[in-house]
């Protein structure tokens, strides 16, 4: 193993436990790196809650990939039962229980989006697992051991139930077990490593307890920053329109990423690409242009990165994604499947309700199935990116 590890170092905000902490024999984590006769395993997991990923979630995936190419094993855990439980990491309200159903075809769907960025091609060094492969085979017994390790003290001192129970706000106690479960998850697979946002330190070290409990070598958490958006301010989420999401056209992407505010232009090379921090250009606009030039390189190919860069050129309106006036349509309220033939981007209204029930339209990079799909007015619209399979989008603009 190589003694340099500047890939793993590169836009992390925590390891733990470290020699310094209090616990005694710690050895570090660069340490077990160096002297380890076989590959780690490295854990991450994934409760596939929604449809879509952003550029937000892609920064573990992206460390992820970076232990593959040292030679390490990662195992990419499928939350498929917590998913249906939900995590309560800060949630002000109990989360809506998803179908087996609902998780089974967001999967699907988070899996496509992340093969750019893992290596699924060479043996042993991915591992796709899910876990309802062990978590549904626990009987009352097992959970009953599981509780056994945490006491409700202990559960209330994780933040975002310390602030609903202040509050007053209901908790129940099926999310006392999402903690449990994906812990659970690092004794099942016997992690050596588990990656997470810094908002999950406490499920993470959750997981350690419950290695030692069952006589397992505790892993190492790695928590990794949580992503500004490209407003520069909160984090980057679909609800606050900040976001740039895996699955956009190459051209929205490029669109967003070039506006993306001078302060946050370091961070955001530092956790979205493997460019050398220290040789950037000097000039904030040739930096948001290399960006954005970089991260569609990274998802769609150099050729399609040159094509966003020439049609941000000419304002937007060749090349990259066409444009539909919502002048041509008729009247508010429309249907989808309306609208998708109105644009040209379906035959009829009838094939633009089998895409949508098929799987195959978005807007704005987000999945739309249901078939009565109906928009009030224009302004729900405006400014949004409309597609249908991998090639056909239009704007829609005023």
């Amino acid at each position: 193993m190589a003694d340099n590890f500047s890939w793993l170092h590169r836009g992390i905000a925590e390891v733990f436990p470290q020699p310094t902490d209090a616990e005694s024999d710690i050895e570090s984590l660069e340490k077990r790196l160096a002297t380890t006769d076989r590959p780690l395993r490295v854990k991450y997991g994934i409760d596939p809650t929604g449809a879509d990923i952003h550029l937000g979630h892609s920064i573990p995936m992206r460390k992820l990939r970076a232990f593959q190419d040292a030679g390490h094993t990662a195992v990419l855990i499928i939350g498929d039962f917590t998913a249906r439980i939900g995590d309560p990491t800060g949630k002000s309200e109990v989360r809506r229980q998803l179908t087996e159903a609902d998780v089974k075809q967001n999967a699907q769907t988070y899996l496509d989006q992340v093969r750019p960025i893992l290596d699924f091609d060479t043996p042993g060094r991915l591992e796709v697992l899910y876990n309802s492969e062990w978590l549904s085979q626990l009987d009352l017994g097992k959970i009953t051991e599981l509780l056994a390790t945490m006491t409700v003290g202990q559960m209330l001192a994780k933040e975002g139930f310390a602030d609903r129970y202040k509050k007053e706000n209901p908790i129940f106690l099926h999310e006392f077990l999402y903690p449990l479960m994906q812990g659970y998850d690092s004794v099942a697979i016997e992690a050596d490593v588990e990656l997470g946002g810094t908002d999950q330190k406490f499920n993470i070290a959750v997981g350690r307890d419950l290695q030692r409990h069952f006589g397992q070598k505790p892993q190492f958490g790695l928590l990794l920053p949580i992503l500004i958006g490209t407003d520069g301010v909160q984090k980057m989420s679909k609800s606050l329109g900040n976001y740039v999401s895996l699955s956009e056209h190459p051209g929205q992407k490029y669109q967003k990423l070039q506006g993306v505010p001078d302060t946050m232009l370091e961070e955001y090379f530092e956790l979205l690409t493997d460019l050398p921090i220290d040789k950037l250009p000097d000039n904030p606009r040739d930096r948001q242009l290399l960006l954005a030039w970089e991260v569609v390189r990274q998802y769609h190919g150099e050729q399609a990165a040159n094509e966003a860069k020439e049609a941000a050129k000419s304002g937007g309106k060749e090349g990259a994604v066409p444009e539909f006036s919502l002048a041509g349509v008729s009247q508010f309220p429309v249907k989808l499947s309306y609208l998708l033939n109105a644009t040209g981007l379906c035959k009829s209204t009838g094939e633009g309700k089998r895409k949508i029930q098929e799987g195959g339209v978005r807007l704005d990079g987000e999945k739309i199935t249901d078939a009565d799909t109906t928009y009030q007015n224009p302004d729900e619209l405006q400014g949004r990116v409309l597609q249908v399979g991998k090639n056909k989008f239009v704007r829609l603009v005023p």
